[in-house]
């Protein structure tokens, strides 16, 4: 344990930072050279010399200016006005704010001295406890999230701020112009083969919505998917929308070919030899031969397959006997764990419109709940059907480092799409202009940001096998 003068929340050094600081000019005391745990007072001229002063030790403090790890609450030092948690997680383990802070601090400012409390040296830093820890965090949350345990982080139940959003990022792939093929309603881009099949754009903003979905998935189930699968030759990915599940598959699995399909082209032309990609609509007649693929999944398609039972007879006849169909289905709409949520919620009431639009659109937007997907999967002939179901947080209110980062994902993923979730559904099914659904957005963003009804959605993972 680390034992800090001053004030309980100054970061306490460790001996090892004195290196290139100049001494006082009396020299140091002897005393101070007596003990090994012996204490300097420093005093630094500004932000980046309190950095480079830490720089290489493990710190309570210095986390907040390198990664997400300390605070998930905050963002670290940036001269960029918005930044994605995508983005930030991308960097969870490298830190780069001493760029950021030689570009803040890089005017011509005159600071006052910063004085330091002594310094005292910290124990040694045992990595291997780190390590188990993480596993322990990762296995844990696991547990919490299917058995619907999640512990309450009872210190983050306020009103949070969250991460503001990146809507400026344009990364996206260089496709053909006779491919690109659009329409462009209230702002937002959406598909323009088989026009109006699915009602949400398709745009950069969502693209890289859609990433951030599946790096959430992958951080809260620890794996691609859950059917027990050996060494699949043939992979087929249903509504694949940016590839990156595909590309990762074939990487996993470089002996198997992975099809991905979906009906608008902006997946990426660099992609690993065993990966093809295909526009198509997978609710019109296959033309993939029979007996073919031995693993078909599909994720984050209930918003857009309106008829799932002959979607399932389909992947039954192009499967090869023993092989596994899997689908990975988010029910939307919120739950509370501690049922403080009253029934005219902003966010409550958000989803239910978001239901109500979608079903006059001809698309059951709750199918994956009570089992219904499930019974349609073992009706249409698949055995050993299994599923299992996960709880998404809401914010960063669970108490499990894990959990509390996937909340904080799927809280963002939620709020960044708020818009592109509400246009498509409320528009066109229920004939709403664009200024109404803005005013029903605004509470809807501040009640996202309260932590205290404790909300989460529950995942649903869904595999069958086709009889051998």
């Amino acid at each position: 344990m680390v034992q800090s003068q001053g004030k309980p929340s100054t970061p306490v050094l460790p001996g090892p930072m004195h290196e290139g600081i100049a001494q006082p000019k009396d020299g140091p005391s002897d005393s101070s050279n007596a003990a090994s745990n012996a204490t300097t007072q420093l005093t630094l001229t500004g932000p980046q010399d309190l950095l480079n002063s830490t720089k290489g030790h493990d710190l309570p403090g210095r986390a907040s200016f390198d990664s997400l790890s300390s605070d998930l609450g905050r963002p670290s030092l940036s001269t960029e006005s918005n930044r994605s948690v995508f983005s930030l997680a991308q960097n969870y383990h490298v830190g780069n704010s001493s760029e950021s802070l030689d570009t803040a601090y890089s005017a011509d400012l005159t600071l006052p001295p910063i004085q330091l409390p002594p310094i005292q040296h910290l124990p040694h830093h045992n990595q291997d406890s780190d390590s188990d820890e993480d596993t322990d965090q990762d296995q844990t949350a696991a547990q919490q999230a299917e058995e619907g345990s999640i512990i309450v982080d009872s210190d983050d139940l306020g009103t949070d701020d969250g991460y503001g959003s990146d809507t400026n990022t344009t990364a996206s792939t260089s496709l053909a112009d006779s491919v690109r093929e659009f329409i462009y309603e209230n702002g937002r881009r959406y598909h323009k083969f088989r026009e109006g099949m699915y009602n949400f754009p398709n745009d950069d903003v969502e693209q890289q919505r859609e990433d951030m979905k599946h790096q959430m998935v992958k951080l809260l189930c620890g794996k691609l998917f859950f059917a027990p699968l050996d060494r699949p030759q043939q992979v087929l990915d249903i509504g694949t929308g940016t590839g990156i599940w595909a590309i990762e598959m074939a990487d996993e699995f470089v002996g198997a070919e992975v099809l991905g399909v979906d009906l608008s082209p902006h997946q990426p032309d660099w992609v690993p030899p065993n990966v093809k990609f295909m526009i198509d609509d997978v609710e019109s007649p296959w033309l993939h031969p029979s007996n073919h693929f031995d693993y078909i999944h599909s994720r984050h398609t209930v918003m857009a397959i309106k008829d799932w039972p002959r979607l399932m007879r389909r992947a039954q006849e192009c499967m090869r006997p023993g092989g596994w169909f899997e689908m990975q289905e988010v029910y939307h709409f919120p739950i509370s764990v501690n049922d403080s949520m009253p029934p005219n919620h902003p966010i409550a009431r958000y989803w239910s419109l978001i239901n109500e639009g979608l079903e006059r659109l001809g698309v059951d937007f709750h199918a994956v709940a009570g089992g219904k997907l499930a019974n349609k999967m073992r009706d249409a002939g698949f055995v050993n059907v299994t599923e299992r179901v996960l709880q998404i947080p809401i914010g960063t209110w669970p108490k499990n480092r894990i959990l509390k980062t996937v909340g904080l994902y799927w809280r963002t993923i939620l709020l960044d799409g708020i818009q592109a979730i509400a246009l498509g559904p409320l528009t066109r099914g229920l004939g709403w202009s664009q200024s109404d659904v803005e005013m029903l957005l605004m509470e809807v963003r501040r009640a996202y940001k309260d932590n205290s009804c404790l909300l989460y959605m529950p995942f649903h993972i869904i595999y069958g096998q086709k009889p051998a």
